[in-house]
């Protein structure tokens, strides 16, 4: 587990070297001397625009004694010695807004590396906002401002240039140093345990593996007929797994709308389809319009005690809504406080369930002695807020 034993690191990189593995032999000397090590950070270059699987062009690697960017895309090259380092315990990998790195890694090895550290988490720890940017963490953190000018580099062409290595390896070199220094703000703070609850987050599986039958709750639908809602939600799934075995995205196989589109007008014929916006004519013809008559017309055939029901949330009466406008002020003075993200306290969410329910994540925990017991104060009319014309700022009293 992550702990304080980075501190007696020394660093000894100095000018960064433009390697690149693409020979397995390579790769398995690199995860061995990587695993002598605490910590190792990670970074990927990757591209998405026409697949639905993120697709790894490159991954770089630092230690405190090298920085090494290994090639996916090199012929015959065996990722497993990288897979074995990721799922090493003893060394802690080291991200920024790592998902979309952890998804890569889940989805070629089908195991999520362990243990991880995010510092865009750690930002929130140590009050920055819960959307932090990288170059921001290093102009702190490190005095360095990043160059950016390669960022819209092709990765997936080669051969790659000295130049574009050496770009691509400063992630993770200055990342070293970013983690090294987060870590010491947020040990001296005594926070470590604040991390535990979003990392647990970030290394579960069910992250990266969404039920296709439940994404349609994230899009907002012009209807509430449960029939509808229905339909919706059985093309929405059918799309969803259509584009995981195309590895093509969602969208270019399907729009939402197209979706919404079918899902109100519920077409049992080729001709139907046709006379829809999103589709053009003739298209009703396909095979895909086929698959999709075919499950509109089994849809409504459903018994009705199996129909999706509207996704929503109770709303607050107007004397609730003032309180949550209170609440979500003093969890700002608290945050602000703590030198902690708000966000990383509590969500909106979080507010109002506490005052529909009495039930919060920061009823318990850390997160109660930061915001959780001031919460409660408030809603026990026992804390109010005032302005302090002295520090500009209202406060708690």
């Amino acid at each position: 587990m992550i702990n304080k034993d980075f501190l007696q690191i020394k660093w000894k990189i100095g000018i960064i070297m433009a390697m690149m593995i693409t020979a397995t032999k390579e790769l398995i000397e690199l995860c061995g001397r990587l695993a002598k090590h605490p910590f190792v950070t990670v970074d990927t270059e990757f591209i998405r625009e026409k697949t639905y699987y993120p697709q790894v062009c490159l991954i770089q690697l630092a230690s405190p004694e090298e920085a090494v960017c290994v090639d996916p895309l090199a012929k015959g090259l065996d990722l497993s010695p990288l897979f074995d380092l990721l799922q090493n315990k003893k060394v802690i990998k080291v991200f920024h807004a790592c998902r979309q790195d952890i998804e890569i890694f889940y989805h070629l090895s089908h195991k999520i590396p362990v243990p991880v550290f995010d510092t865009q988490v750690g930002a929130m720890v140590c009050g920055y906002g819960d959307n932090v940017s990288y170059q921001q963490l290093v102009n702190d953190f490190v005095g360095v401002s990043l160059d950016k000018t390669m960022r819209v580099t092709d990765w997936s062409k080669r051969p790659l240039t000295e130049e574009q290595i050496k770009y691509a390896l400063h992630d993770v070199v200055e990342l070293k140093d970013v983690y090294t220094k987060m870590m010491e703000k947020i040990c001296a703070q005594n926070r470590l345990d604040w991390l535990t609850e979003e990392m647990a987050d970030l290394v579960d599986p069910k992250t990266y593996e969404p039920d296709p039958n439940e994404l349609w709750k994230k899009v907002k639908v012009p209807f509430k007929k449960p029939l509808n809602l229905h339909i919706f939600a059985r093309l929405y799934a059918w799309r969803e797994k259509m584009a995981q075995q195309k590895d093509r995205p969602k969208k270019h196989f399907m729009k939402d709308e197209a979706l919404v589109e079918l899902a109100i007008s519920m077409p049992t014929k080729p001709e139907q389809i046709d006379a829809l916006r999103s589709f053009s004519d003739g298209y009703g013809k396909s095979t895909t319009a086929k698959e999709i008559i075919t499950i509109i017309e089994s849809a409504m055939k459903d018994d009705p005690a199996t129909f999706e029901q509207p996704v929503h949330t109770k709303p607050l009466t107007t004397k609730q809504h003032n309180l949550a406008e209170i609440l979500h002020l003093v969890l700002n003075i608290c945050a602000e406080n703590y030198g902690v993200a708000p966000k990383l306290v509590a969500t909106q969410s979080d507010i109002q369930s506490f005052i529909q329910t009495g039930k919060a994540p920061f009823l318990t925990g850390w997160r109660k002695k930061v915001f959780g017991e001031a919460a409660i104060a408030v809603q026990q009319g026992k804390l109010s807020i005032i302005y302090d014309p002295d520090l500009g700022k209202p406060i708690l009293r």
